[in-house]
C-alpha cells in the first residue's frame, strides 16, 4: 500500500511504525474470511482492510477522527485473527492501537460513551474497587428489567457476588517444594482475583509443587491493557511502569526466570510493553527485558517439562473442550502447549469448530459492544455444545466470564484442571 506521509510526520514514532505497516498491506482480502465483526455484519469497513483504509485517511490527513471512522474501530475486537491468517505480516495490533489512541486525542465522544468508559478504565483495573463494584451490580440486579444496553450487559457478566480475597492476595513470596527449579513472578492481574481467585491458586499450587519459587512482586498491578486498548495511552503507559519497575527490582534482587501471566489477554500486552516504549530512551531497554521474561504459564510449564500426572485423579474418562483465547492463539501465538499438557494430566482433548473465531469478550467489548458479543458468544456456545465435551478449559479470565454462562458445562482455566491432575482439589463446579 502507498503512503504519503511528510518528513515532519514520520518523526511521529507512532506514524513511523503506522507507515511501515501501511506499507506492509497488500489489499488482499485475505483477513476479510476470519474477521468475526465482517462475518457479522458484511461491511468492509468493519473488516482488518475496511479499518486499515480508514486509519490510513486520518493518520495521513493528520485530521482529527470523525464519528464513521470511531464506529468501525470501536466495533474491531482487537481479536488479532487478521494477523494469523495475513500472508504479508501486516502488524495490524499495532496500527489498531496506534488508531485508537489518536481517536481519543482527537475526538469528543458522545457523552454517555465518555463516562462509561472513564467508570470502566478507573474501575476495572483496580482489585478493590472492582470488587465493590461488583457488590454494587448484585444489588442492582433485581432491577435488571428496568436496565437496556451496556447497562444490562454488565448486570449480566457481573457474578452474584464478588470472591471473598484470597490468602494468596497481594505481594509475597511462595516457596517451591523439595528442590527448588526456578523462580518467577506471578503477575496477580486485576479482575481475576476478585471474580475467580481459584485460578491464582491453581496457579500457585501447581507451579509449587513442580519445585517453582513464587514472587508476588510490592508494586505489580494491573497490566495496562484494559486503558491501551480504550486508547488512554497515558495511564496505560502508567501501569505498565509501575509493573516494570516491580519486576526488574525483584530481578535484580533475587533473579527471575520469568514473568508468568495466567491470563492471556494480559500476557500478549507485556510481550508487547518493549514496542510500547520503543521510542523512549529511559524505559525502551527495561520494557523490553520485561517483554522477554514474560511467558503465559502453559508455555512455561512445557518448557520446564512438568511429569505426566502419575498420581492423579481418575479423570481420563473426562472430555474437555478446549477454547483457545484470541489472545493466545493469535496474539502471543500459543497454540500447542495447553492442548499437550492437558493430554498428559490425563483429559480428552477435543477440538471446537471455528476455533480461530472470537467467543465476544475482548476486555471491556462484551460491554461496549454487546450486541456483537451476545451474537459471538451465541455462536461460540453453538460449536462448544457440538463438542459433547464435559468441561470446558481456557486460559483467559474474559473468555470464562463470557461463556460460563452461555454453555451447559463446568468452565474452568486450564491451570485448574492441571492442578486437579497433579494432586490439587477439583475445580468448583466439577460435581461428577
Amino acid at each position: 500500500m502507498q503512503t504519503s506521509f511528510t518528513l515532519a510526520q514520520l518523526a511521529d514514532p507512532d506514524i513511523d511504525a503506522a507507515n511501515g505497516i501501511l506499507r506492509s498491506c497488500v489489499h488482499c482480502g485475505f483477513c476479510l474470511a476470519t474477521c468475526p465483526t465482517y462475518l457479522l455484519l458484511g461491511d468492509e469497513l468493519d473488516s482488518p482492510r475496511g479499518r486499515i483504509y480508514l486509519m490510513k485517511s486520518m493518520l495521513e490527513e493528520d485530521r482529527a477522527a470523525d464519528a464513521e471512522t470511531a464506529t468501525h474501530i470501536d466495533r474491531c475486537l482487537s481479536c488479532l485473527a487478521c494477523m494469523t491468517t495475513c500472508p504479508s505480516g501486516v502488524h495490524y495490533m499495532h496500527l489498531v492501537d496506534i488508531g485508537r489512541a489518536h481517536i481519543e486525542k482527537t475526538y469528543r465522544r458522545p457523552w454517555a460513551d465518555r463516562a462509561l468508559r472513564s467508570v470502566l478504565a478507573h474501575t476495572m483495573p483496580y482489585t478493590g474497587r472492582f470488587r465493590a463494584a461488583l457488590l454494587g451490580a448484585a444489588l442492582l440486579r433485581p432491577l435488571r428489567f428496568l436496565a437496556f444496553g451496556r447497562l444490562r450487559a454488565m448486570l449480566d457478566l457481573a457474578p452474584g457476588l464478588p470472591a471473598p480475597r484470597s490468602a494468596t492476595e497481594g505481594a509475597q513470596i511462595f516457596p517451591a517444594e523439595g528442590t527448588r527449579r526456578a523462580r518467577v513472578a506471578l503477575l496477580e492481574g486485576c479482575v481475576q482475583p476478585a471474580l475467580k481467585p481459584a485460578i491464582n491458586e491453581a496457579t500457585i499450587r501447581l507451579l509449587t509443587r513442580h519445585g517453582i519459587e513464587i514472587v508476588q512482586a510490592e508494586g505489580a498491578a494491573c497490566c495496562g491493557s484494559l486503558a491501551h486498548h480504550l486508547g488512554w495511552q497515558d495511564e496505560s503507559h502508567a501501569q505498565a511502569k509501575a509493573n516494570i519497575d516491580a519486576w526488574l527490582r525483584e530481578a535484580d534482587a533475587s533473579g527471575l526466570d520469568a514473568i508468568l501471566v495466567n491470563a492471556s489477554g494480559c500476557g500478549t500486552t507485556l510481550k508487547d510493553y518493549g514496542f510500547m516504549f520503543r521510542a523512549d530512551p529511559v524505559w525502551a531497554a527495561k520494557a523490553a527485558r520485561v517483554s522477554a521474561l514474560a511467558k503465559d504459564v502453559t508455555e512455561f510449564l512445557v518448557a520446564q517439562g512438568i511429569g505426566d500426572a502419575s498420581g492423579a485423579r481418575d479423570n481420563r474418562h473426562l472430555a474437555v473442550a478446549y477454547h483457545s483465547a484470541c489472545s493466545m492463539q493469535h496474539g502471543q501465538k500459543i497454540d500447542r502447549e495447553p492442548r499437550d499438557l492437558l493430554r498428559r494430566a490425563g483429559f480428552e482433548v477435543r477440538e471446537i469448530n471455528e476455533g480461530h473465531l472470537c467467543c465476544g469478550s475482548a476486555g471491556t467489548y462484551n460491554i461496549l459492544q454487546s450486541d456483537l458479543a451476545d451474537d459471538l458468544r451465541a455462536r461460540k456456545a453453538t460449536n462448544i455444545a457440538k463438542t459433547g465435551a464435559d468441561i470446558l478449559a481456557t486460559g483467559n479470565i474474559g473468555c470464562i466470564a463470557q461463556l460460563e454462562r452461555a454453555v451447559n458445562m463446568p468452565v474452568v482455566h486450564t491451570v485448574e484442571l492441571l492442578d486437579w491432575a497433579t494432586g490439587g482439589p477439583k475445580p468448583a463446579g466439577i460435581d461428577f
